[in-house]
């Protein structure tokens, strides 16, 4: 038993004949819900940064970019260099898809410490929370994932396996719903309750890492049903994709940085 669904269109709809894609959709909701999400975080008593408009303001175009750059050029490098070396113009082409968490991590960290010297406020205190508000967009954006047809899971016979009709007859796993589900809101419950209800924000960078963590285990529980992108395949038996080789990376990173902002007086 399989659910078999139509196709989606990539176009949400078209404006005087600008399509309006869902990929787009769902960067313009995980940014403005997080922006509102991120000013009431930092309103919570103890909280330890606090910014005005405009520098919320600033810290947002910051992180855009962060995302947008470090997103892409980490897919380009990651997952397709050979393939951008030969079409280097389509690196440009975001709104076909192609987008690395990993790489848009570190695009945001980048942002967010230069914004932090500039500013001479405390990096470590953004980056908490940005740590609870990142889960929102990871949950828009494997949804549009899922519109889009993109990185679907393995072949297999479970009751809610997805064929998308006129694509395949093969029922997949419908990977990107698990990951919306772990990476964001299950992710989201975790970091907001400690964010808010223990004394983890006092310490900055904790939270920051336990996100680091959070989301390196749930990627790599759900890459153990997606099916590893075509043009790389397994890296090792049929476990290490790059998206676990990156957040194996990620959860060390990540303990690192736990320990150290606890340790740290």
């Amino acid at each position: 038993m399989a659910f078999y669904i139509d196709p989606i269109s990539p176009v949400a709809f078209s404006i005087m004949g600008l399509d309006i894609r869902w990929y787009a959709l769902a960067y313009i909701a995980a940014f403005v819900v997080g922006y509102f999400m991120f000013r009431r975080l930092m309103r919570v008593k103890d909280a330890k940064v606090c910014l005005d408009k405009k520098q919320t303001d600033d810290l947002l175009t910051a992180i855009i970019l962060g995302v947008i750059i470090g997103g892409r050029l980490g897919y380009v490098l990651f997952y397709d260099a050979l393939y951008f070396l030969s079409h280097p113009l389509q690196i440009l082409a975001v709104w076909n898809g192609g987008m690395s968490f990993h790489g848009g991590l570190i695009g945001v960290i980048c942002a967010v410490f230069l914004f932090a010297k500039k500013q001479k406020v405390n990096g470590w205190a953004i980056l908490d929370i940005m740590s609870v508000v990142a889960p929102i967009g990871l949950f828009f954006g494997r949804i549009a994932n899922f519109i889009n047809r993109e990185v679907m899971g393995r072949a297999t016979d479970v009751p809610w396996a997805v064929v998308f009709n006129g694509d395949t007859t093969i029922p997949r796993h419908p990977s990107p719903l698990y990951e919306a589900a772990t990476e964001g809101v299950l992710l989201f419950v975790i970091l907001y309750t400690l964010y808010k209800y223990t004394s983890l924000r006092n310490k900055p960078g904790a939270l920051g890492g336990i996100m680091g963590m959070g989301y390196a285990i749930f990627r790599m529980i759900c890459e153990q049903f997606r099916a590893p992108d075509a043009q790389i395949g397994f890296l090792a038996g049929e476990w290490l994709t790059m998206g676990t080789l990156l957040s194996l990376i990620m959860f060390f990173a990540g303990f690192a940085i736990f320990m150290f902002a606890i340790r740290k007086k």
